[in-house]
């Protein structure tokens, strides 16, 4: 371990001579305290470190120790239901030893060391195999099976492995591989700034379903998908990504707090164990993984935050899962990457960021995907990632939402007015936009419905033909309009506060199955069909608009999924009513 000496403190940047050796993103141990940084320039021989840690009380003269590695992540059975901070220190654990507070240069391993887990061999002895295989498997969790894969770069013959219950640091299996006979244990260590290699990178084969009606129907982002979530304060960023984190039907969620404030990640804690997964019944911190940096804590941790996330994503996409990636907020990462640019003094670009914010930020989404993983059984495995973006004033001009934009697929553009009007989630259906209809629309006109594709169009149309009559309202009053157009405007307003707006906090109302967004949105468009043949009749709109039905259709979303049949019969009453009216004008 080499040893220099630091020169400068400059807030989370040190700088140290004498690191010889030491290469770009080695990680480090920073004065006395030993605090965690990382090489992130080297300039002769002046090395500039990013500390992960509050550099209060450091000074020049003090020792920094080179651990000549990168960065990296341990990635085991343990990680499903903790909760860690930007270099993987296990919070619950820091937290159990030495209290509230977390001292400067604590330590911990970031996996349980004396946990023992049962572990069950998939391979047999004599069994030639590759990277990726997977050797065996333990039970992490109720509702994760942790498969343990054959590390990077072992090639060879298994010499030994058995079912038993033991430690992950203890051999589960010996494999020749070139000559040598290598122990393998639970433990995969993984630079983070890598990208985990893949067989091959697919097209996208299915959507990631939120049960978010705005989101499923006229917004979807698939397994493997990229979206962001971009909108001023308290128009519901992280509402909508703890509504993705809780509902979405991803194997596993790693939910990176990226220097939000503490409190939205308290909710988060507090929350996922007492919400059930509606496919098991079990509790949703049994798939979930969380990283927790702060707006309180170090600065330069939460570049560390996002890379520690997503690495470990990558990790349980390659044994086969569909792994969804929150990321709240990618603004708060690129304020991080200004503050250290400046004080690096590198030439800034638009608004103080560096020059580099598009490609770090590019690089970030593209880990995304769906793939085929290394291993000879061929497997599926895919990577979403939904990252909310905080622009300031909700000017969504500005650089970093300009930059996630040029890389991501989904638009989630969020409305303060919709917010101010209680409208949520506050999607602004006029702005946002998906690039993957045609995967979502096959999948769901086989899976769900044939007609998925022309109610979503048709919707959106109603919707898009309110906007440009609202125009024409304010010029000339809404009286001025026929009969056609002021039914437009009602039965829009029935898509948006009947469909579009979900109570997140109603337990009701917070989830939607797509076979119930779609008999949602057919019973307001067959009420639009049946309205307008009534008024071809010669039926006033105002007698149309009174049917008692009209309420069933309005409470539609509290129908439970076990009793989607009474869609029917609310279909059936509209019609008789409907036709009731239409026949007693024709009779006068």
């Amino acid at each position: 371990m080499s040893e220099g000496k630091i020169i400068k403190v400059s807030g989370p940047l040190v700088v140290a001579k004498g690191l010889k050796g030491t290469k770009i993103y080695d990680m480090v141990r920073v004065g006395n305290t030993r605090l965690f940084g990382e090489v992130i320039e080297i300039r002769g021989n002046d090395y500039s470190i990013q500390v992960y840690e509050e550099t209060e009380g450091i000074g020049p003269g003090e020792p920094v120790y080179s651990t000549n590695e990168p960065l990296m992540v341990e990635l085991g059975p343990g990680l499903i239901g903790s909760i860690f901070d930007g270099i993987q220190r296990p919070l619950d654990v820091l937290r159990r030893d030495l209290g509230d507070f977390i001292l400067k240069g604590a330590e911990r391993p970031s996996l349980d060391r004396e946990k023992k887990w049962h572990f069950s061999p998939d391979v047999q002895i004599n069994d030639e195999v590759s990277p990726g295989d997977i050797l065996g498997t333990v039970k992490e969790s109720k509702l994760i099976d942790h498969k343990l894969m054959v590390p990077e770069g072992v090639k060879g013959k298994v010499l030994e492995i058995s079912e038993k219950d033991t430690t992950i640091e203890e051999t589960i299996a010996k494999i020749k591989s070139d000559k040598k006979v290598l122990n393998i244990n639970m433990i995969q260590k993984w630079s983070v700034r890598q990208p985990r290699k893949v067989a091959k990178r697919i097209p996208p084969e299915a959507p990631l379903v939120t049960g978010q009606r705005v989101i499923d129907m006229f917004f979807p982002v698939v397994k493997g998908g990229t979206a962001c979530v971009p909108g001023p304060f308290g128009s519901g960023k992280t509402v909508v990504q703890h509504q993705l984190a809780k509902w979405s039907d991803a194997d596993i969620i790693v939910y990176i707090g990226c220097g939000e404030r503490g409190n939205e990640m308290a909710d988060v804690l507090l929350e996922l164990p007492e919400l059930k997964d509606p496919k098991t019944g079990e509790s949703l911190m049994e798939r979930t993984v969380l990283i927790a940096n702060t707006s309180n804590m170090p600065v330069a941790a939460r570049e560390a935050s996002i890379s520690t996330g997503i690495t470990i994503a990558e990790y349980y996409r390659d044994m086969g899962y569909s792994v969804a990636v929150m990321a709240d907020s990618t603004s708060r990462w690129a304020e991080a990457m200004r503050e250290m640019s400046g004080r690096l003094e590198e030439m800034p670009g638009e608004e103080g960021f560096p020059s580099y914010l598009g490609s770090r930020i590019a690089s970030f989404y593209e880990r995304s995907g769906n793939v085929i993983c290394l291993g000879s059984d061929n497997r599926k495995g895919n990577l979403s990632i939904i990252g909310a973006v905080s622009p300031p004033g909700g000017d969504l001009s500005e650089p970093v939402t300009q930059a996630t934009l040029r890389v991501v697929k989904v638009f989630w553009g969020l409305d303060d007015k919709l917010a101010s009007q209680r409208h949520f989630p506050a999607i602004d259906w006029m702005s946002s936009y998906s690039l993957y209809h045609d995967v979502v629309d096959e999948y769901a006109s086989t899976k769900v419905n044939p007609g998925w594709k022309e109610i979503r169009r048709e919707a959106m149309e109603l919707l898009k033909k309110e906007s440009e009559l609202e125009e024409l309202i304010r010029f000339v009053g809404i009286d001025t309009l026929s009969q056609n157009d002021r039914l437009i405007m009602e039965v829009s307003k029935m898509i948006r506060e009947d469909f579009l707006r979900q109570n997140a906090y109603d337990t009701r109302d917070t989830y939607t199955s797509l076979r119930k967004e779609y008999l949602m949105l057919d019973l307001i468009i067959k009420f639009y069909h049946k309205a307008i043949n009534a008024l071809k009749s010669n039926v006033e709109l105002n007698k149309i608009m009174c049917i008692l039905s009209k309420e069933d259709i309005s409470s539609a979303e509290f129908i439970p999924e076990d009793q989607l049949f009474k869609f029917q019969d609310i279909e059936r009453k509209m019609i008789h009513e409907i036709d009731g009216i239409t026949e007693n004008s024709l009779g006068t």
